[in-house]
C-alpha cells in the first residue's frame, strides 16, 4: 500500500510537471526563490518570465509576488521580484508584493489573506515544474482556486538527474503537506 501511495504520488508530481494551465484568473502568483541585493536568481528570474508571459497574454490583470526576507537582506524576495517585473514592463500597479514566508507553506497562507481581502479567489500559480503539484494543493488548501504554469527553462529543468532528484524531493515533501499540514491550512 505504501508503494502504492509513494508511487502515485510520484507519478501525479511528474505530471503536474509537465501541464501548463492558462484560464482566465483573478492573480497570477509567483513563489520567490533567491534573490540578490535586489537582483532575482536564475532561477527566480525564470519564474518571474514565465508569470510575465501569463500577463502579457492576458491570463490575470496582476501578479503577485511572494517571499520574505532573510536577516540582513535589503530586499525581501517579493519585493525583487516586483522590482524585476516592473523593469521588465509590468507596471507597478498591476503587482501585489507579498513579502511574507520563507517556504511555500507560510507564503501561501499569507497569498490566500491577501486575495481573499482583495474578492480575488483564483490563481495560477508559477513554480518550478516539480514543486507545481505542492504549490497548487497548498494554494487550494488555503482556499484558492489553483492551477500550475511551471517553468520549463533554467537550472532545475536541466539534467534527468536534477529532475529525478526533485521528482523525489516533492513526492516526499508533498506526503508530508498532507500528512501534517494540510488541516492548519484552512482559512
Amino acid at each position: 500500500m505504501a508503494l502504492v501511495l509513494v508511487g502515485g504520488t510520484a507519478l501525479r508530481v511528474w505530471y503536474v510537471a509537465r501541464a501548463d494551465e492558462r484560464p482566465n484568473v483573478d492573480a497570477i502568483v509567483v513563489l520567490g526563490a533567491a534573490q540578490y541585493n535586489g537582483r532575482p536568481s536564475e532561477v527566480f528570474a525564470h519564474r518571474l518570465g514565465q508569470a510575465k508571459e501569463l500577463y502579457d497574454q492576458g491570463v490575470a490583470p496582476r501578479i503577485v509576488t511572494t517571499g520574505g526576507r532573510a536577516d540582513g537582506d535589503t530586499y525581501s524576495e517579493a519585493e525583487s521580484g516586483a522590482k524585476w517585473l516592473t523593469e521588465n514592463g509590468v507596471p507597478e500597479s498591476h503587482t501585489l508584493v507579498v513579502p511574507k514566508g520563507a517556504d511555500t507553506l507560510h507564503s501561501m497562507r499569507a497569498v490566500s489573506q491577501e486575495m481573499r481581502d482583495r474578492g480575488w479567489t483564483t490563481t495560477v500559480v508559477v513554480s518550478d515544474p516539480w514543486h507545481s503539484l505542492r504549490a497548487r494543493t497548498m494554494a487550494e488548501d488555503a482556499g484558492l482556486e489553483a492551477w500550475t504554469s511551471p517553468t520549463h527553462s533554467g537550472p532545475i529543468v536541466q539534467t534527468r538527474e536534477t529532475q529525478a532528484w526533485y521528482i523525489a524531493r516533492e513526492t516526499a515533501a508533498l506526503l508530508y503537506h498532507n500528512l501534517f499540514a494540510a488541516e492548519s491550512m484552512s482559512p
